[in-house]
């Protein structure tokens, strides 16, 4: 399996990619095409329920995941399914 799902919310998602620098949120699941990508990302951290903020979003995207202060490339970025917080 691809993706890792947690359970189904009313809110949208976002990927990470299209969220601003500041925005904060809650990882919903990972849309990776190849398991490796989704596995490697878990072992970071980047888990369903877990906290994010976005710290920038050029050149590529480095967000927060929980403690951990992570970048990744733009595609890495649109599989990473988001619920942003309420603001």
């Amino acid at each position: 399996m691809c993706s890792m799902f947690s359970a189904s919310s009313s809110r949208t998602l976002k990927p990470l990619s299209s969220l601003a620098a500041g925005t904060r949120g809650m990882v919903h699941h990972i849309a990776a095409r190849g398991a490796d990508r989704a596995e490697r990302l878990m072992a970071l951290g980047v888990t369903a329920g877990a906290p994010i903020q976005v710290l920038q979003t050029f050149p590529g995207v480095v967000f927060l995941c929980d403690q951990t202060e992570l970048a990744v490339e733009r595609a890495v970025a649109d599989a990473i399914l988001i619920e942003p917080a309420e603001e």
